[in-house]
């Protein structure tokens, strides 16, 4: 959701999207041409008449789960937002913990006591940076 025109959004999906995210995004782009939903979240910058960068994941019971806030010089990740779609839905399906950088497909943790101080017994990340 952005304060530009659903014109905007659908050449940048076209234009821009497609070409880093195979497809596109995955979801709907909504436009919030007056800023309201932007104030409520606290992203919209009044003196500009913008939405600044600001990503929020909410669940299906309307509950914010991830969010993300950027200045305007730095852009966002489209691959690492749509993993982290994928990763709340298969913790929601699941109950199991998608560890840092999980993909589709690979170990998940399950919660206990016994794994609480011991997470890096199971779980290798990848630390290359």
């Amino acid at each position: 959701m952005s304060t530009d025109s659903r014109f905007t959004h659908k050449i940048w999906q076209e234009e821009e999207l497609s070409k880093m995210v195979p497809g596109g995004v995955p979801f709907p782009m909504l436009s919030d041409a007056g800023g309201r939903i932007g104030q409520v979240y606290g992203v919209y910058d009044e003196e500009a008449g913008v939405d600044i960068r600001g990503r929020f994941l909410i669940d299906p019971d309307g509950i914010i789960q991830a969010t993300e806030i950027m200045t305007p010089s730095v852009g966002r990740n489209v691959v690492e937002l749509i993993r982290q779609v994928k990763a709340f839905q298969h913790v929601r399906e699941t109950g199991e913990v998608a560890p840092a950088g999980w993909q589709p497909g690979k170990p998940t943790l399950k919660p206990s006591p016994e794994l609480a101080g011991k997470v890096w017994q199971v779980w290798k990340p990848d630390l290359a940076f």
